[in-house]
C-alpha cells in the first residue's frame, strides 16, 4: 500500500513542528539524554532540509532533487548553517556564552525558511512538486545483488544508530583539574600581606575547588623560603633555607564545571600566621592530592627542598618582607 501526501508538504510541516522542541527545551530549561536525542535533528538535519526545499521544491528532474539526495545534502548543509549562525553570534555582544539565544536563532531560521518553503511548494506546478510517498508493501528483491544491497544498508543503519546512541548516552570525557587560589583578607585578588613586622599577625584566604571527577583528600603545606639567590647557570632558584610553617587537610567531593552559572567557592580557609624572622621571604603554599610526610614546625628542611617542591600538585606563593 502506497500513501502519497500531494495536498500539502508534510515533510516541511513536520520539520517545522519538530523544530519547536528547541523552544520547549529553552522555555522549560530541561536537560537529559532524551531531549538531546530529540534536539539533534533540529541542528544537524532540519535547517539544511528546509533551506534545500526552499531552493528546490520540485521533484527529481533537471530542476529538482530526489529524496535520497535531499537527505544526504541536508546533513552537510545543516552543519554549515548552524556553524555560520554560531560565527555570527560570536561577533555580537552576547557571544557564544548564551546557548539559549543561539538555540532560538536556529529555531527562527528553521521556521522562517519552512514558511518560505511551503509558499514555494504551493507556487510550483502540482505535477512538478516534490511529494513524500510511503510504500508499506513488501517487495521481494528481484535478484541477489538487490537483496545484498538491502541487507547491507539495513546493517549500516543499525550500526550507525547504535554508535550514535552510545555516543550520546556514554559519559563525556572532561578535563580533570583543581582550582587552587589565594585571596586577600577583603576576599579579592589584592590586599595580600607584603610588608610585615616581626611577630605581626596577618591572614590570607586559601581556596580549593575539586574538578577531579573523584573525591580527593587535599593537603596544603605552608613553607617559608629564603630564596634571594638566583642561579642563572643552572636555570633555577637556590634555596638557602626552607622552614616548615603549617599543614592543612580537607576532603572535597567533585564539583561539576557549570559554564553558564555564577562562580561559587567550594572550600575556603581563613589562614592566620605570624613570621618571626627578618628578611625577604617567599611564603609558599603547596597543594597535594595524597597524604604527605610529617614535618616539625620551624625546622629547616633545605636539603629536601627540591624533592618537596617537585612533588607538589600545585604551588602558590607570596613575597613577604619582614622587618
Amino acid at each position: 500500500m502506497r500513501v502519497s501526501f500531494d495536498k500539502y508538504p508534510i515533510d516541511v510541516d513536520l520539520c517545522m513542528l519538530w523544530s519547536f522542541i528547541l523552544l520547549l527545551r529553552v522555555v522549560l530549561n530541561v536537560e537529559g539524554v532524551l531531549w538531546v536525542i530529540l534536539g539533534l535533528p533540529c541542528l544537524f538535519f532540519i535547517p539544511g532540509y528546509l533551506l534545500l526545499f526552499t531552493l528546490f521544491p520540485r521533484k527529481k528532474t533537471d530542476k529538482g532533487l530526489g529524496g535520497v539526495e535531499r537527505i544526504a545534502i541536508s546533513m552537510g548543509l545543516s552543519l554549515v548553517i548552524v556553524s555560520f549562525i554560531g560565527i555570527g553570534f560570536n561577533y555580537t555582544r552576547w557571544g557564544l556564552q548564551h546557548a539559549s539565544l543561539l538555540t532560538l536563532s536556529v529555531l527562527f531560521f528553521s521556521v522562517g525558511t519552512g514558511v518560505i518553503a511551503v509558499y514555494r511548494w504551493f507556487r510550483t506546478d502540482p505535477d512538478e512538486r516534490f511529494i513524500v510517498s510511503l510504500d508499506f508493501s513488501w517487495k521481494k528483491p528481484s535478484d541477489k545483488m538487490e537483496k545484498t544491497f538491502t541487507v547491507t544498508l539495513a546493517a549500516l543503519i543499525v550500526i550507525t544508530a547504535t554508535l550514535f546512541v552510545y555516543t550520546i548516552v556514554s559519559p563525556k570525557s572532561e578535563e580533570s583539574f583543581t582550582e587552587f587560589y589565594l585571596l586577600g583578607i577583603s576576599h579579592k585578588t589584592e590586599g595580600y600581606p607584603r610588608n610585615l613586622s616581626v611577630g605581626e599577625n596577618t591572614s590570607v584566604i586559601i581556596g580549593i575547588i575539586n574538578h577531579e571527577h573523584r573525591t580527593v583528600n587535599y593537603t596544603v603545606e605552608i613553607w617559608l623560603i629564603n630564596q634571594s639567590i638566583f642561579n642563572e647557570t643552572e636555570g633555577g632558584n637556590n634555596v638557602s633555607h626552607m622552614w616548615f610553617v603549617d599543614k592543612i587537610t580537607t576532603t572535597l567531593k567533585h564539583v561539576n564545571v557549570e559554564d553558564e552559572k555564577e562562580w561559587e567557592p567550594q572550600w575556603e580557609y581563613n589562614y592566620s600566621f605570624t613570621l618571626n624572622r627578618r628578611g625577604l621571604f617567599k611564603l609558599v603554599f603547596l597543594l597535594f592530592t595524597s597524604p604527605t610526610k610529617s614535618y616539625i614546625k620551624g625546622v629547616d628542611y633545605r636539603d629536601q627542598a627540591e624533592e618537596i617542591l617537585d612533588s607538589a600538585y600545585k604551588e602558590l606563593h607570596l613575597w613577604v618582607n619582614v622587618s
